[in-house]
């Protein structure tokens, strides 16, 4: 029998594409043990919105930690209010869109009593979307495998820990992906086909790769899970 696997990290409200890969998957493995990036190529604390001024970042703020700090390790901060700053933004930029009064209290719920570290609170916003958007599967955690190697070696170790027969992967592995060793695992590589779709979207010019909060604010929970099936 064969088993899809997915692997990424726990990003914060991810984007379409994060969740496109799930509809093909029977099992997310939630990289969480790996080095929290906190800079410029970061999305693990942060993801985009629309506003009327364009893209703007929707950040969580976490305490400052060593570089080397693994995802599952970070806190979220207790001297800034993050969660009523990031509620504020929503509802300025989203107040107007058709469908805020549906899903605005459903986001209100999930900063509630946020918990100390930022993966418990980014689980629970992965969560939260699966449900909305129908695409909820098993996961688990890395560092509940016990993981070994870097890199390649290490992904090919946590997919034979799960029992998969395919890896789904982003394209954006393919600079790195060495498919012999997956091969001589036993293991298919199946490269993600995404083509973000096209919405009624707030502000002028339609901006792809925002936070999936875009799509559910202006089309709903029902379309926005037709929206998202569609691009299979």
């Amino acid at each position: 029998m064969s088993k899809i696997v997915v692997i990424h990290q726990p990003d914060f409200l991810p984007y379409l594409g994060f969740f496109h890969r799930f509809i093909s998957a029977d099992e997310f493995i939630v990289l969480d043990h790996v080095q929290f990036v906190n800079s410029a190529r970061g999305w693990t604390h942060r993801d985009k919105i629309k506003t009327a001024s364009g893209e703007k970042w929707l950040s969580l703020s976490v305490k400052k930690a060593p570089r080397d700090t693994s995802i599952n390790e970070i806190e979220l901060s207790s001297s800034v209010d993050w969660a009523t700053n990031n509620l504020n933004l929503i509802k300025q930029n989203y107040g107007n869109a058709p469908f805020f009064d549906e899903i605005f209290p459903l986001i209100i719920t999930l900063y509630d009593k946020p918990p100390q570290l930022m993966v418990d609170f980014n689980l629970r916003s992965i969560e939260l979307l699966m449900d909305l958007l129908n695409v909820r599967l098993p996961w688990v955690r890395s560092s509940a495998l016990y993981p070994t190697g870097n890199s390649n070696d290490l992904l090919i170790d946590l997919l034979g820990k799960v029992g998969a027969t395919h890896y789904l992967s982003g394209n954006g592995a393919r600079n790195y992906m060495q498919p012999e060793k997956f091969y001589q695992a036993n293991i298919q590589i199946m490269w993600q086909q995404f083509l973000h779709p096209v919405y009624p979207q707030q502000f002028g010019t339609f901006v792809p790769y925002l936070s999936s909060l875009d799509l559910l604010f202006n089309c709903g929970i029902t379309a926005s899970q037709k929206i998202l099936k569609d691009t299979v």
